[in-house]
Formats: structure tokens, sequence, C-alpha cells
């Protein structure tokens, strides 16, 4: 049991509140100023300082390229075949990296680690707390999505090898492709399911893995950088009716009215990096503040390791100088990432029967002298500054 007391406690979803928070078994079970302090309880004296959620990182790799390995330790991109939607984060994830402590101690508490963006399918997407030892007891939700990708990634993989993608045309078409033979497959499950007389169809554990996605259970999570790419990923999934969301939307504020009409879930940066490549050529911190202010609701990304996961609050920081609205850029690190994944039951705010997932700032997190002074996982102190 954790007893935090005199805080300023920002909740996300209901405004800011000085006061308590009581701990029990892993849960927020209660908030505000007259709270009784159990005897029993661990207490941290919060008397000046921020009480925020745990942050989030809507799309990492976070475990699947591990920190200065290499080879070895690069576990993102099955780059054999451009089709791999079976693929899951949960089996190369290896929690015992550093940069899960560095996310700790920086206030990022949960993550959505995914493949890399090399194939068109690249498997399915994981969220995750950022302590464990074991990956198993580490999952908020497995799969919370499914991986896709558009433009230079997949192009350069396979077209460097005269294999196919070389062109956006060949993308769309490995994935009109697998979609449809998806639904047949899906339609055949169906059929046997509801007539004793037909025949069970042979399993595939592809087709198998995007029957979530199919049946509007879970996402596509689309690698684009380019309003071309972005305009192709909503149009199939108009066409197969579809959830997506769209991540790096890197030329967002180029499309702002078309994308604020279309609707879909956006997942902004990294955008505290270099402009590598042709399709970042409009990359800008302007973006997030852009989409949000047309009123979209936006969340951040890292892209770790491109952007090491602790600098999570850095980003949304650049992002208020570049015109982000500082209540919006807190959303879009906590609550706004946590419903984009659909985990906002567990995370994303400070609510009574959520999990215990809180940190502790000296100043605002927002600022990049502020420190984390506490970070609770799960109702665990997981993380406590020493100097």
């Amino acid at each position: 049991m954790i007893f935090i007391k005199n805080g300023t406690i920002n909740t996300i979803t209901n405004g800011i509140i000085e006061g308590n928070i009581l701990i029990k078994n892993g849960k927020i079970v209660e908030i505000g100023q007259d709270i009784v302090q159990p005897l029993d309880a661990t207490v941290i004296d919060a008397s000046e300082k921020l009480v925020f959620p745990g942050f989030i990182d809507a799309h990492t790799h976070l475990g699947l390229w591990e920190d200065g390995m290499g080879f070895e330790g690069a576990d993102g991109n099955e780059e054999t075949d451009p089709i791999t939607p079976q693929l899951n984060p949960i089996d190369g994830i290896n929690p015992m990296d550093r940069t899960f402590e560095e996310a700790v101690a920086g206030g990022i508490t949960s993550v959505c680690t995914t493949p890399g963006s090399a194939n068109v399918m690249g498997g399915q997407c994981i969220a995750i707390k950022t302590f464990g030892r074991r990956i198993d007891k580490m999952v908020i939700k497995n799969p919370v999505a499914s991986k896709i990708a558009f433009g230079e990634n997949p192009k350069s993989c396979y077209g460097r090898d005269e294999k196919t993608p070389q062109t956006r045309m060949a993308i769309a078409s490995l994935l009109r492709e697998n979609l449809k033979k998806a639904e047949e497959y899906l339609e055949e499950i169906e059929l046997y399911e509801e007539h004793e007389d037909h025949d069970k169809p042979e399993y595939d554990i592809r087709m198998e893995s995007l029957v979530p996605v199919l049946k509007g259970e879970i996402p596509f999570k689309v690698h684009a950088h380019r309003a071309d790419d972005m305009f192709t990923a909503i149009r199939i999934a108009k066409e197969f009716n579809l959830n997506l969301t769209l991540d790096h939307c890197t030329e967002g504020h180029l499309i702002v009215d078309e994308l604020v009409e279309e609707g879909y879930p956006v997942i902004v940066g990294p955008s505290l990096s270099e402009r590598s490549k042709i399709e970042l050529r409009n990359l800008t911190f302007d973006t997030a503040g852009v989409l949000s202010n047309a009123g979209m609701n936006v969340s951040l990304m890292t892209d770790h390791p491109v952007i090491p996961v602790q600098y999570l609050p850095v980003c949304a920081g650049i992002a208020v100088k570049h015109g982000m609205k500082k209540e919006k850029a807190l959303e879009a690190i906590t609550i706004n990432p946590a419903k984009t994944l659909g985990i906002d039951d567990r995370v994303g705010s400070i609510e009574i029967g959520k999990d215990a997932d809180i940190v502790i700032w000296d100043e605002s997190p927002l600022k990049v002298e502020s420190n984390v002074l506490f970070t609770i996982i799960d109702g665990k102190i997981v993380y406590t500054k020493t100097k």
C-alpha cells in the first residue's frame, strides 16, 4: 500500500487536484484531500511536487533493437519476406535491455512495441509496461494492432535485391492481395462454424493473424510519412472496412483538413531527428500542434531507438514550443495514446480503479531540466531519484 500525500495531482482527464492518492493492490483506490492515511502504508510526501500518470509512448521498438548491440540484438525486422503479419514482438523483446531502466527513470511506464517497417506487413504490435524481467508479466494487451508500412522502407529493403515491392503500387497490391485472402479465410471459418457439413479450412498462421484486423478488433498501425502514402492507407482501409492509426504522419500538417475529415487517430514523430531520407523532407515539430489545434486527438512517439524513449516528455515540450497547447501535449503522452491503443481502461490518467502507474516530478515534465523523483508501476515504487 502506498499513500502519496499533499501533491499537485494532474489527473489529465478530471483536472488538477491538490491532495492525496491511496494505492492498494496495484490499483488507485482513492483520490482527494480528505483521505485517511493508513498506518501500514508507505508514505511519499509530494508537497510542492507535481504528480502525473505514467507517460505512454504510442510507437516504439523498445526491446527489439537492444542498446549498443548491432545485429545480435536486432530483432525487429524479418527481412526475408515482405508479408509477415504473423510475427509478434513478445517473442523478440528483451526486457533486460538497459533502455527499460532508462524508460522507467524518465517517467515512461507503458509503451507500444512494434515490429519495424522493412516489410509491407511486419507483424503484430504489443502494449507493455516498462518494468519487469519477464515479458509475459509485462503485457497490457497483445495484440493492440497489426503493423503495415508504406513508402521508402519496404521499397528500399526489397527493391535493392530486385524483389517485390519496388514501387508504391506493389506495396498497395500486396496489401490488397493478402487482405482478400484473409477475407476468404475468415469466410471459410465462419461457414465451418455455421454449417456442420462444411470443411474446416487448413490453418494458416498468416491469415489467422489478420482475422482480428478484419473483425475490427484491432487497427492497422500504418507506417506512413508522405501524404500520398497516408491517403493510400485510408483508401485500402475503406475498401476492406478496417480501422487504422496513422503513425509518423510527417506530412500531416500539409493535409490537415483531409485528416480532420477522415478522423483516423494520428501518432506524430519522431520529430527530434534528422531528415535522413527523402520522405522526411517536410519534417517539422509544427505538425503535432497544427493537427491538435485543428481538433484532432494527437499522440506523440519517439520511435525508440530513433529517439531514446526517455525523451518523450522532451518531445512534448518542444511540440509546445512549436504551437501545441500544454494540456494537449500532456494528453498526447497519456490519455490519447491509451485510447488509441485501446488500453485506457487501465492507464493514461489518474482515476480510481486504474493501474497505479504514477510519476512524481519536481517541476513540469515539459521542461528539459525537470527530474523524475519517483516512478510507480502497478503500485510498486520502481524508481527513486537518489541524487
